[in-house]
């Protein structure tokens, strides 16, 4: 049985969307601390053990690592012969650009995925590389018209969300088969067999935004 999210209780969210992010991507001293710390914690050091490893009292480190001083350059290169870490590595959080897709309508590049059945229009929406989410995202317009091949077992890694935007399709995800029509949303593991099993009324439009790890 399609299970659906009505009359559900609101579940609490970790993060604001609103919120107006931390001024250290654009405070140096915040940014090269919050880079200290990331490093001391991938090496499972403490901050006990930096301080005996560096010179440098608990205190002083954990102003560093909270962006309350300003580091002069010998003791960050001190840091940075600690961590094993060249010293330029502190500054990435500084420097680092966050970028943008503007696509206009009608202009996502067609393309195929692995695994794109006969009939299934993809339109590329944006990309963006390396980034520092360490998340990958791909968003497609999707069209299903009587030429579309009917595919319940697509198959890939990562998470998906398709919203309906036009059409009705019965959408299988798994051993359960959803209703979709214009502002339904699914949302799901794609890692099981999914995809549109029976084409109710066309043509069928919807977003599908697939996210996944960044590979190193």
């Amino acid at each position: 049985m399609a299970r659906t999210t009505k009359n559900k209780k609101p579940t609490a969210l970790s993060q604001d969307p609103h919120k107006v992010r931390d001024i250290g991507e654009k405070n140096l001293e915040v940014a090269i601390g919050r880079e200290i710390k990331a490093l001391r914690l991938q090496q499972s050091v403490t901050i006990a053990e930096l301080s005996a490893s560096t010179g440098l009292s608990i205190s002083m480190l954990s102003k560093i690592e909270n962006g309350a001083t300003s580091a002069s350059l010998t003791t960050l290169q001190l840091l940075a012969n600690a961590l094993s870490a060249p010293i330029t590595s502190f500054f990435r959080g500084y420097e680092e650009t966050r970028n943008a897709v503007h696509t206009k309508a009608g202009k996502g590049v067609e393309t195929e995925r692995a695994g794109t059945r006969a009939g299934h229009q993809y339109n590329l929406l944006g990309h963006l590389g390396a980034n520092a989410s360490g998340v990958v995202v791909e968003p497609y317009l999707i069209t299903l018209t009587e030429e579309s091949d009917r595919f319940p077992t697509f198959q890939h890694g990562g998470i998906e969300m398709l919203y309906m935007l036009e059409g009705k399709v019965e959408y299988r995800h798994g051993d359960s088969v959803y209703s979709l029509e214009p502002g339904d949303t699914l949302f799901f593991d794609a890692d099981a067999p999914h995809g549109p099993e029976d084409l109710v009324k066309l043509p069928a439009r919807y977003l599908s935004v697939i996210s996944y790890p960044q590979s190193n």
